[in-house]
């Protein structure tokens, strides 16, 4: 059913194999498009997104909070209202296990 495909990188321009195991991959995996870069321009791509230049995450600020139910100091993602209670790690945990 698949051939072997000749493809050029859009990246570098160099000629690539798309080879009859990686089209039964991109089948499997639900994928419709063709590959446009060679391995080593996505391995370059990839590598280039995880830390050295592609997004990276922001910091969250953390705020100060008293624990509702232990009365602990703890940090906390958000800016407490006042208007609901706050749970440190160890008291909240428990209380969202299904």
């Amino acid at each position: 059913m698949y051939q072997e495909k000749v493809i050029t990188c859009k990246d570098c321009g160099a000629d690539f194999v798309f080879s009859v195991s990686e089209q039964e991959f991109y089948a499997e995996k639900g994928f419709t498009n063709e590959p446009g870069r060679c391995p080593s321009c996505r391995a370059a791509r990839k590598q280039q997104s995880r830390g050295n230049g592609g997004y990276q995450r922001q910091e969250r600020q953390m705020h100060p909070a008293v624990c509702a139910s232990c009365g602990v100091e703890t940090m906390v993602p958000f800016q407490p209202s006042g208007d609901k209670p706050v749970y440190c790690r160890d008291c909240f945990t428990p209380r969202n296990r299904y």
